[in-house]
């Protein structure tokens, strides 16, 4: 359970709100490249990323209201405009809110590892997580993944490595630095302490099918694609 706090903000989408989007570039206002992360927390990440590239547009979703409302007064305290924040689950709203290849980067930061083995299960990136990815992507659309668990970032890698859609966008699968890559408040807690953060760089590859059928989400999110696989 959490406590909802109102949102006032004109940069955040409530669920009602998001549902009646169906063009984000209408919702901008221009065609600019659109890029998403999953997970803003309190919004580190993102502000400093969209900071940085004015010339791209971002989408920040969390389930979390309490971080989407910090995420949303950040953006206002810097004065930018290029990146909407909704409160989302990932997998619904990739398979329910954007159109297929409409993203040129999706960011995932430390995710909830779920670090016991019978819980792995949970984790959010698995096997049946990547064919959203590619469905999001446009072709070579990038995916960055960053995990403070290193079996859980050597995990994403051999998956990514293992499909016909994604390839390495670096020679190692998994790095320990990605030059000038923001920190988000989480990230910057494990490296003060001198802990390391595990970074995975892949591209969705141009021959990739093109097209694919949304997928179909039904109760628990359990993910049917209508073809093809990841």
């Amino acid at each position: 359970m959490q406590r909802m706090i109102l949102i006032n903000s004109p940069f955040f989408f409530s669920e009602e709100r998001i549902k009646s989007v169906s063009d984000w570039a209408r919702e901008f206002g221009n065609d600019q490249p659109l890029s998403l992360e999953i997970g803003c927390g309190t919004g580190h990440f993102i502000v400093e990323l969209a900071r940085r590239n004015p010339q791209r547009n971002y989408l920040a979703i969390d389930i979390f209201n309490r971080g989407c409302d910090k995420t949303c007064r950040k953006l206002h305290d810097e004065g930018l405009s290029n990146v909407r924040v909704a409160r989302a689950e990932a997998r619904q709203f990739l398979s329910q809110h954007l159109a297929p290849g409409s993203l040129s980067e999706i960011f995932i930061n430390c995710p909830d590892p779920w670090p016991k083995k019978r819980h792995r299960r949970r984790r959010l990136v698995n096997a049946e997580f990547l064919p959203l990815l590619r469905y999001a992507l446009r072709p070579e659309g990038a995916l960055y993944f960053a995990s403070d668990v290193q079996d859980y970032a050597q995990d994403v890698a051999a998956l990514l490595d293992d499909t016909t859609c994604f390839a390495r966008a670096r020679e190692a699968a998994v790095v320990e630095e990605l030059p000038d890559y923001p920190r988000s408040k989480y990230m910057e807690r494990f490296l003060e302490r001198g802990e390391p953060i595990y970074f995975v760089h892949f591209r969705r590859r141009p021959q990739a099918a093109a097209q694919v059928e949304p997928p179909r989400v039904q109760p628990g999110f359990r993910l049917h694609w209508c073809a093809g696989g990841p």
